[in-house]
């Protein structure tokens, strides 16, 4: 009988503790933006936030690119939203047209070269980025 009760002691213990771990974990995933797709690939843009924020840098290493938007406004560096965002790949195909929502965008897309376009208030900059399978390759746009 002592058995029986360990065991079901342990299994409540199991669910409980599974609960929790999922209120953690659906609790990161709700300060996320809408996934959104476009063809083949699927990408999230936000940012805007404490709690969304978090929930990007969060969901960054299940995306194989990961970018960021920032400004020098009035001497000191801000986050921008906005942002025009074009991926081609190493062929010169369009993958991606989109408008970061935020200043954060994670980009699922295959392992290969990649150039990626950004333009902020007419301003365009381009970054030559290498997705590799496993891992999160990042680019930075600052416009000054």
């Amino acid at each position: 009988m002592n058995k029986r009760i360990e065991r079901c002691t342990m299994a409540a213990a199991m669910a409980v503790g599974s609960m929790a771990f999922a209120g953690i974990l659906s609790t990161v995933q709700a300060g996320l933006p809408p996934v959104q797709h476009q063809g083949a690939v699927e990408y999230v843009s936000g940012g805007i936030g404490l709690d969304e924020s978090e929930a990007m840098k969060a969901a960054a290493k299940d995306y194989p690119l990961a970018l960021t938007f920032a400004a020098q406004r009035n001497g000191k560096g801000d986050y921008v939203a906005d942002v025009a965002v074009s991926i081609q790949d190493a062929q010169g195909k369009s993958v991606l047209q989109a408008t970061a929502e935020g200043p954060y965008m994670l980009v699922k897309l295959p392992a290969g070269r990649y150039k990626v376009s950004a333009t902020y208030n007419g301003a365009a900059q381009e970054r030559e980025v290498s997705v590799q399978t496993g891992g999160t390759a990042r680019a930075v746009f600052e416009w000054k």
